[in-house]
């Protein structure tokens, strides 16, 4: 694997394993409004583009439901109280961006979670490590388009020659193929292999070490 001298991550089904804290704040913010509740399985194939996309898919009707923006503020606002509950890095991330630090390299998340909440958790969780950490926000297109990485890019002093892009999905595929960059996709995420294949994905990592190779 080329030695590269900067790595951009996404950071739900890559970096944490969010997930459990997802679907508890999706499923709080359903019962509210008398909503039926998603299965664990099913919220795992809604994330990846976005709060507002999940709450789109997960609502009746989606945008269409009269209470969308509703339930939609609803699950900020608990999320933004409990999304430490559960989550916490994978095994052997740290390890990894430890010895991502020592060895020099430059670290950022590019992520569509919103962006009070991918700065929190990157603060908490990986203070010292990601040097920059850009989620949803106004002014600036969503991932798969290739604004944010290239602000990030742009934030770090990288070129694309020395920067590859790591993530668990389909949209991060289309991410990195949008910005120019190689992709490595990530097998202990969101999505599968078969899925991930199919989506166009040709290189594969099932430890957070093998990116060390």
């Amino acid at each position: 694997m080329k030695d590269y001298n900067t790595y951009i991550f996404d950071l739900d089904g890559t970096l944490l394993s969010t997930l459990t804290d997802l679907v508890a704040s999706t499923n709080y913010a359903l019962r509210r409004y008398g909503m039926p509740e998603h299965t664990y399985e099913d919220i795992r194939l809604f994330v990846g583009n976005g709060v507002r996309k999940l709450i789109e898919r997960a609502v009746p009707e989606g945008i269409g439901n009269s209470d969308f923006n509703n339930v939609y503020m609803t699950f900020r606002e608990h999320y933004m109280e409990h999304s430490l509950d559960t989550t916490g890095p994978y095994p052997g991330i740290m390890e990894l961006l430890t010895e991502l630090k020592k060895r020099g390299k430059r670290m950022a998340v590019v992520s569509n979670k919103f962006y009070a909440a991918t700065e929190e958790l990157c603060r908490y969780f990986f203070g010292g490590y990601i040097d920059v950490a850009i989620g949803e926000r106004d002014g600036i297109r969503k991932k798969p388009a290739p604004d944010a990485v290239f602000e990030a890019m742009r934030r770090l002093g990288a070129d694309k020659d020395g920067t590859v892009y790591i993530g668990d999905s389909d949209v991060d595929i289309e991410t990195a193929r949008n910005s120019g960059l190689p992709c490595i996709s990530v097998l202990w995420g969101f999505r599968d292999r078969e899925f991930l294949i199919e989506h166009g994905a040709t290189t594969f990592i099932m430890k957070p070490e093998e990116l060390l190779a």
